[in-house]
């Protein structure tokens, strides 16, 4: 229906795609989400576009944005989503994942500010990745992670049993 997969692997590689550049989020009010974004996670909020005309507020850190949009103004009411956070954390359920250099002192802010959370573990052999799960004040999971120490081994490398490259070392300090 719509669009089908390309067949050519190639052409799937050659999308321009650079970079996540947001995350959009539903709010019943900007106060809340606003300082959750700012004194938890580091977000610094930046000026949005005189164009918009739904009230809200753009924050920016670590090289993304995140937007959040007033739920009850009408041009962001055209999806119908639930103001309350499900019962329990869900790490199996839809999130946002930000990178973490000191999962220590993430868990130290969280329980500064009385944010229940939920820790798992991935593993791969001997490499262990810790997950943060937890809901920001309108109930959307965030994920926070040390996943950096899992290598992205791309499936048709894994599958030929060709040796696996050097993972890239990324260094973000802002």
């Amino acid at each position: 229906m719509g669009s089908e997969a390309p067949d050519d692997h190639a052409d799937a590689a050659s999308v321009p795609l650079v970079r996540l550049n947001h995350v959009s989020f539903q709010c019943t009010s900007m106060e809340k989400p606003v300082d959750f974004y700012r004194r938890v996670l580091g977000f610094e909020l930046i000026k949005r576009p005189e164009s918009l005309n739904i009230k809200g507020a753009w924050l920016y850190k670590y090289g993304m944005g995140i937007h959040l949009l007033q739920r009850g103004d009408a041009a962001a009411d055209y999806c119908s989503i639930p103001t309350r956070p499900p019962a329990a954390i869900n790490p199996m359920g839809n999130h946002v994942s930000f990178q973490c250099s000191d999962m220590a002192l993430m868990k130290a802010r969280l329980r500064a500010v009385d944010r229940e959370f939920v820790v798992k573990k991935v593993w791969d052999g001997e490499t262990v990745v810790d997950q943060l799960f937890f809901h920001d004040p309108d109930g959307n999971m965030i994920e926070v992670c040390n996943c950096e120490n899992l290598p992205v081994i791309p499936l048709v490398v894994a599958a030929a049993g060709l040796p696996e490259l050097p993972p890239v070392q990324t260094n973000v300090h802002e």
